[in-house]
């Protein structure tokens, strides 16, 4: 009976670890674009000013529209990059420093889609 009881106790732990493993390695279709529109190079440069700004940063698609005058630098700091690819001024701020964790993990909220590809 010891045995059996053992028996079961490992495979139930083994199953339970086997399902975390599987849920962290799960990539998250809305953080990943998925399901949503894939955004063609046209239509993000059609987004180029202070009003509708939209980045394309790592093949995703944000609208940071309503989060420029909330950002630390002045607008006229993010500017150059609407309407474009944006992933060098993610990743330098212009002088070489990423920006923090907490900023990327900030993105999310505005996504719109993924960058098609051309």
């Amino acid at each position: 009976m010891k045995k059996l009881c053992y028996s079961a106790f490992i495979a139930f732990w083994s199953s339970v670890g086997t399902l975390v493993a599987l849920q962290a390695l799960a990539t998250d279709p809305v953080a990943a674009g998925e399901g949503r529109a894939a955004i063609s190079l046209d239509e993000l440069a059609a987004h180029k000013n202070e009003e509708d700004c939209w980045m394309a940063i790592e093949g995703k698609v944000y609208d940071v529209s309503a989060y420029l005058p909330k950002h630390p630098t002045p607008a006229a700091v993010l500017l150059p990059w609407c309407g474009r690819e944006a992933t060098e001024g993610m990743r330098t701020k212009g002088y070489g420093r990423d920006h923090s964790p907490v900023a990327w993990g900030m993105l999310e909220d505005y996504l719109v889609g993924a960058l098609a590809r051309e």
